[in-house]
């Protein structure tokens, strides 16, 4: 992190100030745990959050010592569940003479989720949001436990084939990716040979050629989406008078469109 324009930082989702003058400070797992389990992000130790939110530099005193208690711990698994750090993600920085502690915790990877504390995966899993730190629903952990499987959910191969998919929604999902992808050797492959570099297809053990489960989300038609995901709904409501229910709404089981993502996605961003 860039930290030469430090008297403009505040806290946000991807940023956490911790006083660290009295040593580690234990709420510095949770927020640990949060930004693994999210997206990432910056924890400063020796930097005090104000009243009015701006950050003010009170150094720690003996760095080396804090940065012996944080491997230490980090790599204690009664304490935190995965160490994802590696020596170059802490450094030693010094503002306004004083020494601050960068830790730069990166989104952990899907293999190592739900990323916890205290040896408690039920209490000890936590989430960001904005500026703070939340204990993820038992929803929550459940579902970054199905995605820690060798295999992803959405990668897996579903009971469809691939003429099943919607060739209209293909073809428009393949001109955005050409507009933004100019010269992309992909962009020449056949529809079938670009669903499997883009993880939508993946060929079974006879070497046949079937959709994933992400390639039936995102191409595929409603009715056969449902056959697979029996709770798949999409449901966009514009809501500006609360006298009447909507003025104006999507949904993925009317059956004059396709139903799937990509075309959902493309129908209610218009409206945004």
């Amino acid at each position: 992190m860039e930290l030469s324009d430090f008297e403009n930082l505040r806290e946000a989702n991807r940023l956490e100030a911790k006083d660290a003058r009295g040593g580690l400070p234990k709420s510095m797992w949770e927020t640990y745990s949060a930004f693994a389990n999210t997206e990432g992000g910056t924890i400063l130790l020796g930097i005090e959050e104000k009243g009015d939110r701006t950050l003010r530099v009170v150094g720690v005193g003996k760095p080396e010592t804090l940065l012996d208690d944080l491997w230490n711990t980090i790599n204690n698994s009664q304490k935190v569940s995965a160490n994802i750090l590696v020596e170059s993600d802490v450094a030693v920085r010094e503002i306004n003479g004083k020494h601050v502690i960068t830790i730069e915790v990166p989104r952990a990877d899907r293999r190592a989720k739900p990323v916890f504390i205290n040896n408690n995966l039920l209490t000890g899993t936590f989430r960001r949001n904005h500026a703070g730190d939340y204990h993820c629903r038992y929803e929550e952990v459940q579902s970054m436990m199905r995605d820690a499987a060798s295999e992803s959910q959405d990668a897996k191969i579903v009971e469809a084939r691939l003429d099943e998919l919607d060739q209209d929604t293909i073809r428009r999902y393949r001109n955005v990716y050409e507009g933004k992808h100019v010269g992309h050797p992909w962009n020449g492959l056949s529809d079938e040979e670009f669903l499997r570099c883009i993880g939508a297809a993946a060929e079974e053990e006879t070497g046949t050629l079937l959709p994933t489960g992400a390639g039936l989300l995102m191409f595929g038609k409603e009715w056969n989406i449902v056959r697979v995901f029996p709770h798949y709904f999409l449901d966009y409501r514009q809501e500006t008078d609360p006298s009447n229910r909507w003025e104006d709404r999507i949904t993925s089981q009317t059956g004059d469109w396709s139903g799937n993502l990509f075309d959902f996605y493309q129908r209610a961003y218009n409206k945004l």
